[in-house]
This record gives structure tokens, C-alpha cells and sequence, in this order.
């Protein structure tokens, strides 16, 4: 049955993993208390959220995810999309409606030929030359399509989880140790940057692999994750190509941008109240759904029309995540009904 109504969400499960077994280096395993903990929060979350799509970062294993499910007594309402999540290291993962997943969903893990980030010529007399050597994502990016309606090409899927702004660890590189003296005190600074430009190119790569999908076609896409940086950042305009936002009756749309739902909510509300993490009591919105012009209202080849984003971050404000269960990120909840644009 075609649905009128589709929802979509994305959560970051702060490293959902079985009890005992290995995290980040440096990161206690979950003790089986903790571990139930976390199930029980998050299956209370996905009860709430009840999203026909829920995009899921920081994924170590399937099992644990199945359990948060079988808690909520949503096992039998979802397709769990989490075959790279064996235990030994940190995937993106999804949870589609039962009956909606269409074709078969694939990890993209290498940065597709057309991205290149050298310039020798850069038109500045001023400006050296940059060559960034970046050729893999930190975490590849789920794909997969669902199909709310048969009538309709189905909506591409993509959850991602760019690099974190967390430095970079450099003391164990060669270049460090054969001068310590050098480059101890700017370990923060040099850490920072490398990951900041490794974020930059994950951006760069999927920005591709957007336009390729996009450009010329009128398949809906969604891009569903946590990109580790903020609504106006230069990580997600790469991302979104910067659309122009039309008001009024003003009918647009660009072919192969994105539109970030948190603008889309912010036209709605008289307040801004979005954020999705704190860090040293800094709010920030790192966790974003973005939309193709066939989810934006004021596009010529909508199909879907953006019905109101929720937000859940009450939890952030825990003083240890570990002891209550709790994410350490805002959960995302955007929901769009079938109303196509007047011809």
C-alpha cells in the first residue's frame, strides 16, 4: 500500500557494541550492566521515534542492535541493514519498515575516480601548491533505496558519518618522533587540521557521488548522518551545493543540491532551539538530514512535502552517558507527506 506519509531519522548509537568486547583504543568495554542499559534507552528511543527509515552511526555489532529491537518489541517492524557490523570496528547501519527496502544495499568505501584535491595551478600567485592524499572514507557510507510508493522511482538512501573534529593523534608518527622538540606543543593544532581536511575530503567524495546520482534526474535522495560539523560549516555546503531557498509561492528548485531539514524547520519556527551535541558546553548541530529537491516544498518537481522536523536532546545534558545508557548525540526525526507540486 503507497504511503501517504514517509519519516526518516538518524541516530548515532555512541558505540553500540556487545558487553566485554573491544572499542576505540582507550575505551572500556561494556560491562553487561551498562550494555543492558543501553539497549533499554535505546530501544525506548526507536519506540518513540517509530521513522520509517533510521539511519544509525557508530554501529559495532549487528547483535546489539537486534537486541535493542527485540527490546522494543520492534523486530518484526523493521529490516535491519547492519551486514559489515561483525564487532571489529565501527559501521553505519540502518533500519528500514519491513516491505520498503528495495534492491540491495552496498558499503561505498573508496572515493569514487572523479575526486582529485591537487592543484599546482590555483590562478593565486600567492598560493602554493596542495595535493591532499586521501583515497577511502573513515567510515563507508550505506546506500540503499526504499520505495514508499510503487507509483513513484524509489528514494535513494545515504548514511554517512564523516571524520570527527577530534585531532588527529600524531605522536606516533615518524615525522614527530625524530623531532619531538618541534612539534609537541602544536599536537592539538596539527591533529585538528588533519582532520578537518580529511572531513573536507570525505565531503568532496560523496559530493560526487551525490551529483552523479542526482544531476539530471528525478530520483529523491536523502542523505541521513552525523557529518561532524554544522548546519552553515564548509563541510556542508561541499554537501549540499548550497541551493538557493525559494519563500512564498516562488517555485525552483536546483537539480542536484540538497536542502538541510534544519533550514526547512527554522522557516517554520520562531525559534531556533536545534542542536545535537555539547562539548564542553558548546551546542552544536552535527547530525543532519538532507533532502533533494523532490522533499523541498518549494521545488517545481516536489513530490514529498516536508511536514516538520523533532528533535530529541533532553538526554545530552547527562553528566555520564555510560551510567544512564544514554547517546551522546541528538537523536533526528524528519517527516514528509505525499503532496506533489501543481503542474
Amino acid at each position: 500500500m503507497p504511503l501517504d506519509r514517509f519519516t526518516v531519522a538518524t541516530v548515532n548509537l555512541f558505540n553500540l557494541q556487545l558487553p566485554g568486547r573491544p572499542m576505540n583504543p582507550g575505551q572500556a568495554p561494556w560491562t553487561e550492566s551498562e550494555y543492558a542499559r543501553k539497549t533499554a534507552w535505546l530501544a525506548e528511543r526507536l519506540r518513540d521515534l517509530r521513522a520509517d527509515v533510521v539511519g544509525l552511526q557508530e554501529l559495532w555489532h549487528r547483535d546489539a542492535l537486534v537486541a535493542a529491537l527485540e527490546r522494543a518489541d520492534l523486530d518484526d517492524d523493521y529490516d535491519v541493514v547492519a551486514d559489515t557490523a561483525t564487532g571489529g570496528r565501527i559501521t553505519c547501519a540502518a533500519l528500514v519498515r519491513r516491505g520498503l527496502l528495495h534492491g540491495t544495499p552496498q558499503w561505498v568505501a573508496d572515493f569514487p575516480s572523479a575526486v582529485r584535491l591537487h592543484a599546482s595551478d590555483t590562478h593565486d600567485p600567492q598560493a602554493p601548491e596542495i595535493d591532499v592524499r586521501v583515497r577511502r572514507f573513515s567510515r563507508p557510507v550505506l546506500r540503499f533505496a526504499v520505495a514508499p510508493r510503487a507509483d513513484r522511482p524509489p528514494v535513494e538512501v545515504a548514511v554517512v558519518h564523516l571524520k570527527s573534529k577530534v585531532p588527529t593523534r600524531v605522536d606516533r608518527e615518524a615525522w614527530y618522533r625524530d623531532d619531538p622538540d618541534t612539534f609537541s606543543p602544536h599536537v592539538e593544532a596539527l591533529g585538528a587540521a588533519i582532520s578537518t581536511i580529511r572531513r573536507t575530503a570525505e565531503a568532496a567524495a560523496l559530493r560526487v557521488v551525490l551529483t552523479d546520482l542526482m544531476k539530471g534526474s528525478d530520483t529523491p535522495v536523502v542523505v541521513l548522518g552525523d557529518v561532524n560539523d554544522g548546519q552553515h560549516s564548509n563541510t556542508v555546503n561541499i554537501l549540499t551545493g548550497q541551493p538557493r531557498y525559494l519563500v512564498g509561492d516562488a517555485r525552483g528548485g536546483t537539480d542536484a543540491g540538497l536542502y538541510t531539514a534544519q533550514t526547512l524547520q527554522e522557516y517554520r519556527d520562531t525559534r531556533d532551539v536545534y542542536y545535537t551535541h555539547v562539548h564542553e558546553d558548546l551546542r552544536e548541530s552535527l547530525d543532519h538530514v538532507l533532502v533533494s529537491e523532490q522533499l523541498y516544498d518549494n521545488s517545481r518537481r516536489r513530490v514529498w512535502l516536508f511536514d516538520g522536523l523533532t528533535i530529541v536532546n533532553d538526554h545530552l545534558s547527562a553528566p555520564d552517558h555510560r551510567a544512564d545508557g544514554s547517546g551522546d548525540h541528538g537523536l533526528v526525526r524528519v517527516a514528509f507527506r505525499w503532496a506533489p507540486a501543481a503542474a
